[in-house]
């Protein structure tokens, strides 16, 4: 049991689609060992949309505040932090809609949260105890997302194209971007930037002992 803590860090990791916000939170998890982060991507949390024909979903915006199931999200934050276990949503980026299956989370010292929208609700920055946005310029973050998009969600060249100028960049400017204000840490340059991930990462690993890094989980 790790007793230097009663309640969880909670570390709100945003920023722009393709900015490098998985990168940065693999650092966060490797600094402290996967056994001490509770992992609760926002992307888990699109509003659950089966009971639309495929062709409905299609014509969603996806790229919106609105598209995520924020109540639920925040339910499941407040949950881990103190010290329940959660059973999170699973999203196919395939068939636009959640999955039938879920994946329990587990409670840790270390909370981690990841989303393009994380910054922008009130009610879930209140909930953060560090909150971080990776910044990378528009053109790496594009690129990015139209490799993603293809190599794992199955997407063609054009719609990607046609949903990034349409919604993605549109709702970029409207939503993310503003959200950077409130954020404690700008992180410039994605997950290629080593200095600033040296500094935040020396930062999560000071919330857990180093004798207890890496030896088992969180009571």
């Amino acid at each position: 049991m790790i007793g230097f803590v009663s309640q969880a860090f909670v570390i709100g990791i945003a920023g722009g689609t393709g900015s490098g916000k998985t990168t940065v939170t693999e650092a966060v998890i490797n600094a402290v060992g996967p056994s001490h982060v509770a992992l609760l991507p926002m992307d888990n949390y699109y509003k659950d949309n089966r009971h639309l024909p495929f062709e409905e979903r299609l014509k969603l915006s996806y790229d919106h505040p609105d598209a995520f199931d924020l109540e639920l999200y925040l339910q499941h934050i407040q949950h881990i932090v103190s010290g329940r276990p959660v059973s999170i949503p699973v999203y196919s980026f395939k068939e636009y809609t959640r999955a039938s299956e879920t994946i329990e989370v587990k409670p840790a010292p270390v909370v981690v949260l990841e989303g393009i929208m994380l910054l922008v609700d009130a009610a879930l920055r209140a909930e953060m105890n560090l909150k971080v946005f990776v910044d990378t310029d528009a053109d790496v973050r594009f690129i990015r997302r139209l490799q993603r998009d293809i190599l794992e969600r199955g997407r063609t060249v054009e719609s990607v194209i046609q949903q990034y100028l349409e919604q993605v960049r549109p709702m970029h400017l409207s939503f993310v971007e503003p959200s950077k204000r409130y954020a404690d840490v700008i992180i410039p340059h994605g997950g290629h930037n080593e200095e600033a991930l040296a500094m935040l990462t020396a930062r999560v690993r000071s919330l857990v002992p180093a004798e207890q890094a890496g030896h088992g989980g969180w009571l």
